[in-house]
């Protein structure tokens, strides 16, 4: 479990500053700047093709910025790579399963956690003494913090391609919280999940930040969802950020409003 620091309650945790992101003549982001604080839930939103997924990307380290930079801890990691961000603390889930479906479950969240391993090459080709030793740990770890608190002991030995698809998207986030993230993104959690299975995900996404400390950076489209467990509300529309505020305040925002319903509908807003 992670703690929050109260001393730095109030400090942003992950900054992203006036990202440009172009593929082509195609830009994806637009100078997109938001702060993430520390122990909160952040919900980026937008239409489909707004550029929530390619920034995702740039913040994880998948994608280079053309300008801007992504701020972790006061420290800019824009030139860091995918790997050294996981394993400052950076996790995510992905918009698609993402998971090795031959694998079993517990195998598969056992690789979120080797980002923090420490063996060295040849102890680990052989597996033994420190390899061994730090392996064993780590999946009693995961069986006693993770798999228990995700409520997946049932499945742990079991390959991952017989599951349903909200069970397997709950082992993708075992994975990620294996990793012990400081910001953990979702791309999409509860995306094709029936009613059940989304309330499930909501609890869970809420206790991984009330109980761990854990900050919480979320891409979805479910707006029952997103209205009801985040701090903070993002929007973009066409790569750029067209609003962004406490849930109350986006859902009436006309910019916001437009962009998902239409002029029409901003303008009885506005009236």
């Amino acid at each position: 479990m992670i703690p929050i620091n109260e001393d730095h309650a109030e400090k942003p945790l992950l900054e992203v500053l006036d990202l440009q992101l172009g593929f082509g003549g195609i830009r994806a982001l637009a100078g997109v700047s938001f702060a993430a604080r520390r122990g909160e839930i952040t919900a980026i939103i937008g239409p489909n093709g707004a550029g929530k997924t390619s920034l995702f990307n740039t913040i994880s380290g998948f994608y280079k910025p053309q300008q801007g930079c992504v701020h972790f801890e006061g420290r800019d990691v824009t030139r860091y790579s995918a790997h050294r961000r996981a394993a400052l603390g950076l996790a995510r889930t992905f918009q698609n399963v993402a998971l090795f479906r031959g694998m079993t479950v517990l195998d598969n969240i056992k690789l979120g956690g080797h980002t923090r391993l420490h063996s060295n090459p040849l102890s680990a080709m052989w597996y033994f003494g420190s390899a061994q030793r730090e392996e064993m740990a780590l999946r009693r770890e995961i069986e006693r913090d993770v798999i228990d608190f995700l409520e997946i002991d049932h499945i742990r030995h079991l390959p991952v391609a017989g599951l349903s698809y909200g069970l397997q998207k709950r082992v993708e986030l075992a994975r990620a919280l294996a990793m012990q993230p400081k910001v953990l993104m979702l791309d999409e959690p509860v995306a094709g999940m029936n009613r059940e299975e989304t309330e499930d995900m909501a609890r869970f996404i809420l206790d991984v930040q009330e109980q761990w400390g854990v900050t919480v950076l979320l891409i979805e489209h479910d707006m029952g969802l997103v209205m009801d467990i985040s701090n903070h509300v993002v929007v973009l529309n066409f790569g750029q950020v067209i609003g962004q505020g406490v849930p109350a305040e986006v859902r009436t925002n006309p910019e916001v409003v437009r962009a998902y319903l239409g002029e029409t509908a901003a303008q009885k807003v506005v009236a």
